[in-house]
Formats: C-alpha cells, structure tokens, sequence
C-alpha cells in the first residue's frame, strides 16, 4: 500500500471519511493525478506539477486540503484559509457535512487549470 494511502487510513474518524471523500473527488476531477507521500503527507501532482495535498493535524482536529498556488486561485478564496501560511491556502473541514461539492470541485478544476503556473503570481 502507498504511504499516502497508510496515512489517510491510520485517522481517527471522522478526519479518515473526510480524507477518504477528498481523495475521491480529487481523483474524479483530476482524472490524471497521481497520489505522493511527501513531506509525510499526501500530495497530489499532475505530471510534475504539485495540485494539493491533504493534512490531518491530530491536535488541530481538522483536516485541510491546501493548494500551492493560490496566490493564482479566483474562485471561492473567502473560504480558504491561509493561517500563518505564505503562499498555501487551504479549504477546511471539521466533519464530512461541511464539505461543499461545489466549491470543492470548482477550486479543484481551478488549480489543475493553473498548474505550471509557479507558486507566486507576479505583479507587472
């Protein structure tokens, strides 16, 4: 089994159901993504491009699904949060029934649509 996969499944409930839900709608929106363990979480890549990737913080009790390149993302950013954060910003999730299929699959096609693009959104 994938490492990333080991991680998703050795959460405690609900963070393992609403990492499991993430990681399927990731899939199905981004038919070409391909699962990583890095920096001991899951990260999401397209080809060589970083998407997102999932944590589980044990003692924050949430679970975030954050995108590098943020700095370029439009579309629902006033739910995202950036938490002493640079350049990722994050959508979180505390239970199951808070996540928003809309809003998740429309910043999900937004940042595969951005990848290659680079982290920071330079000003001209």
């Amino acid at each position: 089994m994938n490492p990333a996969e080991t991680y998703i499944l050795d959460q405690d409930e609900p963070f393992r159901s609403i990492l499991l839900y993430l990681k399927a709608t990731i899939e199905a929106v981004i038919p070409d993504i391909e699962l990583k363990f890095k920096w001991g979480i899951p990260c999401f890549y397209s080809g060589k491009n970083p998407i997102c990737y999932l944590n589980a913080p044990v003692k924050k009790k949430f679970v975030d699904i954050a995108f590098w390149n943020s700095a370029r993302l439009t579309k629902h950013i006033e739910l995202m949060v950036t938490e002493k954060r640079k350049v990722v910003k994050s959508l979180r999730y505390k239970t199951l029934e808070e996540i928003n299929d809309e809003v998740l699959v429309a910043v999900l096609k937004e940042a595969n649509s951005l990848k290659g693009n680079g982290f920071y959104k330079k000003n001209s």
